[in-house]
């Protein structure tokens, strides 16, 4: 078996996209992963009678900060029903830690972050270059295990 170590970015990505929608099940919800080619959309979830939906984006990280990266399409990408699920594997010491957050909040501290950080000199005091990288902080946990904000 291998360990945390030697798990890569692509299985650490489709183990989060598992995970999470183990959980939504797990919470009486339907999920369904997209194809890979799904533009955008790793899962599509709905309540039980499927009355309401929503589309989810999944982002794994392999240890426990708080911090994603993502690119600068989340900045655009966002929907009422439109949600991310970043996912701590937490070096696969215990269980996974999920934060749900509204698409709409990520776009927004995703802009904010950015723009932040190229008006921000760098080590050296020159500008930042632009760049298509984007991040997403959650250090006071407060998207922590808020499945509730689905609306499902």
């Amino acid at each position: 078996m291998k360990t945390n170590t030697e798990l890569t970015s692509l299985l650490s990505g489709v183990a989060g996209e598992y995970y999470v929608a183990a959980e939504l099940s797990a919470r009486g919800y339907m999920a369904s992963i997209t194809l890979r080619n799904t533009k955008g959309v790793d899962i599509l979830c709905s309540n039980d009678d499927a009355s309401k939906t929503v589309a989810i984006q999944v982002k794994t990280n392999k240890h426990s900060n708080r911090e994603w990266v993502l690119n600068e399409k989340c900045e655009k990408n966002q929907a009422e029903n439109f949600f991310y699920v970043l996912v701590n594997l937490n070096d696969m010491e215990k269980a996974p830690d999920y934060f749900v957050i509204p698409s709409k909040t990520v776009a927004d501290q995703a802009i904010k972050s950015h723009r932040d950080w190229l008006d921000a000199p760098g080590r050296k005091g020159q500008a930042h270059k632009d760049n298509t990288m984007r991040k997403f902080k959650d250090t006071d946990e407060e998207y922590l295990n808020r499945w509730d904000l689905l609306g499902l």
